[in-house]
Formats: C-alpha cells, structure tokens, sequence
C-alpha cells in the first residue's frame, strides 16, 4: 500500500511503506499530508506486529556449465537469502547474492519470483550483492548457453529462498549492535606514477562492524544482518597449484557461514558497506609496493589463500557473533515502525580513461544526465541505506554522523551495482576509485545529502 509523492524541491521519487499511523507521519514530514491521510486509512486497519522470515538457497553453477567467466572448480557455494519482514498488511523483502554484480534482466525474473510466492509487490523488492570477485559475471542470456543455465539457476534458488521464508514467517522482535573488526584496510597506495591500489592504513578506514539481530519471541535468531565496509575479494584473481580459478563466496561468505553455524536455523546477510576504498586486509593474489614506489600485482599464495579466508571469515564472523549475543534490547510488536523509501538524485554521467595503471591527471567526459537510486528502509531503531555505486568510507561516515538512529547502516550495490562513487578526496587525488567512477565529482556528497534527509525525515 505504498504511495507515492512529489515534491520536486525535497524528494523527486518516493515510495513510503509503513506500519500503523507512523506512515502518516513519515509521509507529513516530507510534506504529503493529503496523501498520507489517504495511506493511514488504510494501514491502520492492520492489527499484527512484527513479522520475519528468512530462507537462503545455493546456485552454484554445476560443474558441466564450468568454465563460466574464466571460473573453473568449485570451493564452495554461492548462495542467495532472502528476508521478509512484515508490519501490518504490508510486506518487503530483501534479497542478497553472493555475486559480483548482477543483471537487470536476472532481478527482474527474481522480483517475479519474489512476488508470486511471498505477495510483495515489486517496488517493495530491494535486491543488492556481496560484491563477491570470485564467482562468475551474470551474463545476459542470450549471450550462452551457460549464462542462460546460470540466470536459472539463481531464479530457481530464489524460488527457495523466498519459500522458505514465507514458511518462516513469524511474530519476532529485532535488536542492534555495533562492534569492530580490525580485517579490512584502505586501499589507496600512492606509487611513483600516482595512487593505486594496495595496502594504506595511514587512511581512512571504518572498522564499524553493525549487526541487526531477528529473533523469534523465544529469543532464538532468525536472522543476523552484518553491515562492513570492504570488498569481498580475498581470492580474487588467485589460480590454485593446479591452474583451476575456484568459485567462492569469498570473505563475505567466510563470516555469514561461521554466524550461522553458532546460530543453526537462523540465516546470515551480508550487506556490503563502503567498499570502493577498502581491500580485505590479507589477499591471496596482492599488490606490493617497493621503496621506490614502484608496484606490482601478481604475488600468489595460490591454494594457500584459503587461510587467509578462512581467517579473516572466522574474525570477522566471530565479532558479529559477540555482537549479536550483547544484544539486549529489543523491540517487537505493533510500535515497530517498518518503513521503506526509494528516491533518487539527479546528476552527470561521464567517462575516463580505463584503470587499468596510475596516473596522476585524468580528464572526465560528460555523457548526459543519470539517476542514482537511493533506498531507505527502517524497522524500529534502525535504519538502512543504499545505493547502487561503491560508497567511499568518508561518504559512509557522513552519513552515520547526520543520521538520527541509534543504528544506521550504509551499503552500497544495490540492484546489481553501478562502479564508484568516489568523494572528493578520491577525486583530488586521482585513485583508482576516482578513475573507475563514472559520476561527475560532488554526486557522493549530493547523494550522502539527500539520504540524510530522508533519514531526517522519518523520526
């Protein structure tokens, strides 16, 4: 029941989903009181409370579809979860993919998926990524054989998930922490020719490790939401002693594992954070500098990597563990306000070079107007943002800073992802961030902005 308002000098698209008389007040402040009238009619002729189900499904390419995008061998699973959580007569759901990125044709045929087994409505559908480097591209279908048997497979392991998690659904009340996790580390490195990637912890980086726990009224979990800033990419690139490239869910599927192996029954999310700055800090397959600046890529732990991994899985995993267990306050019931915003700002797209080396000048081209969806999305004390590009730590630490909630988390690749979005610093010191980027400077604080808003406009 969501509605829509448009108010051309605060929020240009809008979707506001509530429980109860809350809607009223969160579509007043941003200035819809007619429309909220409308809303609250109908939404306060619900009378549950919180609900949660969650479920998580495998859609790791089988081996005879292998070599998919270079990927030859299997470590481990790639899997999709998907919560709902339910308010009143309303549902949404969230989807997360151990992937790079994903297409908009594999979110649509999900979103289709999603609808016709759990009733959610397409525009109440929030699908977003790991980041993952080291599980294949999700080609369009048309292009292979291969990539078609892959699209299906992840529907069909949505189909599951969301399943399971319709059958799952329960009354259940939520809770917040905040811990901290010394595992990941800027990754702008200045060298000889200009700033590159590698290890930096002279800067920025947010060791902010931010849980949210659902649980059934029993206290039992039913699922763990982990929000951290770093790429998922400690395998990237790094062959084993026997040439094969493996597939694995990475570091983001390191640390969800080991939560849901102390917490059986319950279902881990990942939801990457600012990662368009951060490295892992241990790579199996990683850049070095030398004292004269000089740098290189190509070092291999090969097969040894996978201690790295597992290492840095199990530290960050047993962290949103603690975290999840100091948790003592929650909320349950009618007054837990489930709410979720979409909106977007308007900037310039352009192009650069590739990024492929350092450099310490880049000219930008403009190549028209973009929209840069933003979503929104509140339960209770907390709330939840992202974005489609990869937010710099800076951006993500405004955000946190403005933002009324005791708990707010910030993420970026939803709907499959869309490059950097560097902050000024990036731009002025031309990094791989920067160049990768392909909005003009200023949209990371335009978009840090507007996000702060509409969290300003939900209390």
């Amino acid at each position: 029941m969501s509605e829509r308002y448009q108010n051309q000098s605060e929020l240009s698209r809008r979707t506001v989903v509530a429980a109860g008389a809350a809607t009223a007040l969160a579509a007043t402040a941003v200035g819809g009181a007619t429309s909220a009238r409308a809303a609250t009619g109908s939404a306060t002729k619900a009378a549950a409370g919180l609900k949660v189900g969650a479920g998580k499904a495998a859609f790791t390419p089988a081996a005879s579809l292998l070599p998919l995008d270079n990927f030859t061998a299997v470590h481990d699973d790639l899997n999709v979860r998907v919560l709902l959580v339910e308010s009143g007569s309303r549902r949404i759901a969230l989807a997360v993919l151990d992937l790079t990125s994903i297409s908009a044709e594999a979110i649509a045929l999900m979103r289709t998926a999603i609808t016709a087994a759990s009733g959610v409505t397409a525009a109440n559908i929030m699908v977003t990524v790991t980041h993952c480097f080291s599980a294949p591209h999700v080609q369009a279908s048309s292009s292979s054989a291969g990539a078609a048997a892959y699209v299906q497979n992840i529907v069909a392991a949505t189909k599951s998930a969301v399943a399971d998690a319709v059958k799952n659904l329960q009354d259940a009340e939520v809770g917040y922490g905040t811990g901290r996790s010394d595992v990941n580390v800027n990754r702008n490195v200045s060298t000889a020719d200009g700033y590159w990637l590698g290890v930096n912890e002279q800067l920025p980086s947010d060791k902010g490790v931010y849980v949210a726990r659902f649980n059934d009224l029993d206290g039992n979990p039913i699922a763990v939401l982990t929000n951290y800033n770093v790429q998922s990419c400690v395998m990237q690139d790094s062959l084993m002693a026997d040439g094969t490239l493996p597939i694995t869910a990475d570091l983001a599927g390191a640390a969800v594992a080991h939560v849901e192996t102390q917490y059986p029954g319950a279902v881990g999310f990942w939801l990457v954070g600012a990662c368009g700055d951060q490295f892992p800090a241990y790579r199996s397959k990683r850049y070095t500098i030398d004292k004269d600046k000089g740098w290189t890529y190509g070092v291999d732990l090969h097969d040894a990597g996978f201690a790295l991994l597992t290492a840095q899985g199990e530290r960050l995993g047993n962290e949103i563990v603690r975290v999840a267990q100091g948790i003592s306050k929650y909320e349950s019931g009618k007054k837990v306000a489930v709410r979720l915003v979409t909106d977007d700002i308007t900037t310039t797209q352009v192009t650069g070079p590739q990024a492929s080396a350092p450099m310490k000048t880049v000219t930008f081209t403009p190549t028209g107007t973009a929209q840069v969806p933003i979503w929104v999305f509140q339960v209770g004390k907390g709330v939840f943002a992202g974005v489609e590009p990869e937010l710099s730590t800076t951006t993500a630490n405004a955000i946190r800073e403005n933002s009324s909630f005791s708990s707010t988390f910030v993420m970026s690749m939803f709907e499959g992802g869309a490059k950097n979005m560097p902050d000024k610093w990036n731009f002025d010191h031309v990094t791989y961030e920067a160049v990768d980027g392909f909005y003009i400077q200023g949209t990371a604080e335009k978009a840090a902005t507007r996000i702060g808003r509409i969290i300003k406009s939900l209390n």
